[in-house]
């Protein structure tokens, strides 16, 4: 039976609109591709990212070349080789594993030899505003166990800004596990001079702190504070030159490339010693589910893009008290 493919483009709107230190957003724009066999259908998401030269036209293309490689039988590992890591790979990929699912009358996890995923507990994003503005966001989440909190403000401030911000949101949110991410936005001398004091206000790590060109400067560095790798680490092959820089790489499936590569990212990097933060673009449910099989185990899991829109697509993710549950087989896999 042939198989046909079919690629369309979404907008969400994002509820309050969402901001971080590349600049603000009202709209998550996904790219869905569609896998058709008969009347079996794979589906997956993916979120064009302009930070790696990514847009929706350039996306769809790349996914739509691969049209005449699919119908012919390409597979995942096929795929793999024929295509970069990127969000293309990432939507063509996860509709491969939704479409050998629905062939095999089976679940994704059941197919990679995996237990069904648990329910996950997963961060909640607080996008860069004035302190005073998240003191307000981190009082009204203050009942969600874990936290990340968006910072990288204007680098000649030495930092103050960002601090100010952090403290806001820890008296917001007294109880509450806080991680930072700060999407490149810091100096060495940022992080060495925040590091002892977010550490005092129990942060418990920091995300991309220095741009990813420039993360030589961690090597060999005092990290009072962990460091996880997120634009710094994108598949197996960036991995050797993050070892003795950073403490943790984040798992994103459009930097990977699909579910494929990250579940073999996720068991190389453990046995690197790295550990493991699982996080999302801003999309949907439908690009939630496959990270949630990565996210099993993972010690910091950031899968909150669906609870960030004013509305997500139908057969959403259950969040609840315990976290994401696993996906319905209306949604995915």
């Amino acid at each position: 039976m042939s198989l046909s493919l079919d690629v369309v483009t979404e907008r969400y709107e994002i509820a309050g609109g969402f901001r971080i230190a590349r600049g603000a957003r009202t709209h998550a724009e996904v790219v869905v591709a569609t896998l058709s066999e008969g009347r079996l259908k794979g589906r997956g998401e993916c979120l064009p990212y302009a930070r790696y030269d990514e847009s929706l036209d350039s996306v769809t293309e790349q996914i739509l070349d691969m049209a005449g490689a699919l119908a012919g039988g390409l597979d995942r590992e096929g795929l793999r080789r024929a295509m970069p890591a990127g969000a293309a790979r990432n939507a063509l990929d996860c509709a491969l594993w939704d479409l050998e699912a629905k062939r095999a009358g089976a679940r994704v996890w059941e197919l990679a030899g995996l237990p069904a995923p648990r329910s996950t507990p997963t961060a909640f994003t607080l996008g860069i505003d004035t302190p005073d503005l998240m003191r307000a966001k981190a009082a009204a989440n203050a009942h969600r166990p874990l936290l990340k909190v968006k910072l990288g403000g204007p680098a000649d401030d030495g930092g103050a800004g960002d601090l100010a911000r952090l403290r806001a949101v820890r008296e917001g949110a007294p109880q509450a596990t806080i991680i930072v991410d700060a999407n490149e936005g810091w100096r060495l001398a940022d992080y060495q001079r925040l590091a002892p004091e977010m550490t005092a206000l129990g942060v418990a790590m920091v995300e991309q702190p220095l741009p990813a060109g420039d993360d030589d400067a961690l090597e060999g560095v005092d990290r009072p504070l962990p460091v996880c790798a997120d634009e710094a680490c994108h598949d197996r092959e960036t991995l050797p030159a993050l070892t003795g820089r950073y403490d943790m790489i984040n798992i994103k499936l459009d930097k990977t490339g699909g579910l494929t590569e990250a579940l073999a990212l996720r068991d190389e990097a453990r046995a690197m010693g790295f550990q493991v933060m699982v996080g999302c673009m801003l999309a949907t449910s439908l690009a939630m589910a496959p990270a949630l099989i990565v996210a099993q185990g993972a010690e910091i899991v950031d899968l909150d893009g669906p609870l960030l829109l004013s509305k997500d697509r139908e057969h959403g993710l259950v969040y609840d008290e315990h976290g994401a549950h696993a996906p319905s087989a209306k949604l995915w896999g």
